[in-house]
C-alpha cells in the first residue's frame, strides 16, 4: 500500500486491512448491461447504487421465486462476524441434543481473539437451550463457543461439521474457523448467506429464538436481562421471520434476515456496512423501496413480480 493510501486510511480512522477488504468487494463483480427499463425497475441508475446503501455487499431476494430484486457485490467473499452463529445454531438444533442439559462456561470459552467481554463468567451454569437462545438473540460469544465445545466430538469436530454442512447446502464460498464469528477467518458471500437464511428459516426453533425481543437467565442469585441485537424485531413496521446481526472490525456491521415486505417474503443480506446503525438504515431503505415501487410491492408469483431481472452493480 502506498504512503498516500496509508495516510488516507489513518485519516478515516479505518484499519488498512478494512480498506483492502472493501476495495476487493468493490471490484468483485462487473456491471451487467441493462435494458431501458432496468434502472426504473431496480432503483439503479447506470453503475450507481441509487438506494445509497452503506453496505459494501447487499442482496435482496424473493424467498419463494428466488428472483433477485437487488444485488451489490453478492459474490464478494468477506468476513461475516456473528452471522456465523446462524450456522452454529443450525447444527445444534439439527443434532437434537437435550436442551435442558446443563453446560458450564469454562476458561476455554473466554475470547482470546478480540478480548471481548461477557456477562457469563467462568463457572456459569446454563442449559443448552438457554445458551442457544443467548447466542442467536443477543449474539453471546461465550454461549456460542460453549455450544460448539460441548457438541459430540468436541470443538474441532463441530467446526468440521460447520464446513461440511455449508458444502451440503451449496455454500461453496463459505469457510468457518470457529463457532462465534470473532475470527475474521469465518468468511462467506451474500449469495451463500441467503442460502443459509432460506434453509434456517425452515427451523421453527431458530425462527423463534433469533427474533425474540428479550430474554432473562438466572445466574447464581442474579437475573440477567438480554435483548436482541437487532432493533427491527421490536418495530411494528417489520414482520421478521429469522435474523442475525454481526460485527467485528474486519467485517463491519452485518445483518441477514427473512422478512415479509409488501406481501412478499424477502431474504436480505447486508455485509460490511460502514456505521453502527447503517445496516438498519440499509434495511429500511430497501423496505421503503419495495413498498413504494408498484412493480415490486406485489405478492410473490404475480406476473410482474416473477420477471424482475437480477441486478449486479459495482459499489460506489
Amino acid at each position: 500500500m502506498t504512503a498516500h493510501a496509508m495516510k488516507r486510511a489513518e485519516s478515516s480512522k479505518q484499519p488498512v486491512k478494512k480498506q483492502v477488504v472493501r476495495h476487493a468487494a468493490r471490484k468483485a463483480v462487473a456491471v451487467v448491461a441493462a435494458q431501458p427499463s432496468f434502472g426504473q425497475l431496480a432503483g439503479l441508475h447506470g453503475e450507481h447504487d441509487s438506494l445509497q446503501l452503506k453496505s459494501s455487499v447487499a442482496l435482496v431476494m424473493d424467498q419463494d421465486t428466488k428472483e433477485v430484486l437487488f444485488s451489490k457485490n453478492e459474490q464478494a467473499v468477506l468476513p461475516i462476524a456473528s452471522i456465523t452463529k446462524l450456522m452454529t445454531g443450525l447444527l445444534v438444533s439439527e443434532a437434537h441434543l437435550p436442551s435442558d442439559e446443563t453446560i458450564t462456561i469454562t476458561q476455554d470459552d473466554v475470547d482470546t481473539e478480540k478480548g471481548s467481554s461477557s456477562r457469563l463468567a467462568v463457572g456459569t451454569e446454563l442449559s443448552r437451550g438457554e445458551l442457544l437462545h443467548l447466542a442467536l438473540m443477543s449474539s453471546e460469544n461465550r454461549a456460542a463457543h460453549a455450544l460448539g465445545r460441548t457438541y459430540p466430538g468436541g470443538l474441532s469436530h463441530f467446526v468440521q461439521r460447520m464446513n461440511m454442512r455449508a458444502k451440503t447446502l451449496g455454500m461453496n464460498d463459505t469457510v468457518y474457523a470457529e463457532p462465534t464469528g470473532l475470527s475474521s477467518k469465518n468468511q462467506s458471500s451474500a449469495r451463500d448467506l441467503a442460502t443459509l437464511v432460506n434453509f434456517a428459516y425452515g427451523d421453527p426453533q431458530l425462527r423463534e429464538l433469533s427474533t425474540s425481543t428479550g430474554y432473562q437467565v438466572e445466574v447464581g442469585r442474579r437475573t440477567l436481562q438480554y435483548n436482541n441485537t437487532n432493533r427491527l424485531v421490536k418495530n411494528p413496521a417489520w414482520d421478521i421471520g429469522i435474523q442475525k446481526t454481526g460485527y467485528i472490525t474486519e467485517a463491519g456491521q452485518c445483518l441477514v434476515m427473512q422478512a415479509k415486505v409488501a406481501g412478499r417474503k424477502l431474504i436480505m443480506v447486508f455485509l460490511d456496512s460502514a456505521g453502527k446503525l447503517s445496516r438498519i438504515a440499509d434495511a429500511e431503505r430497501v423496505r421503503h423501496w419495495v413498498e413504494n415501487n408498484p412493480l415490486l410491492s406485489r405478492k410473490a408469483g404475480s406476473p410482474l413480480a416473477a420477471h424482475i431481472p437480477e441486478q449486479r452493480i459495482v459499489s460506489n
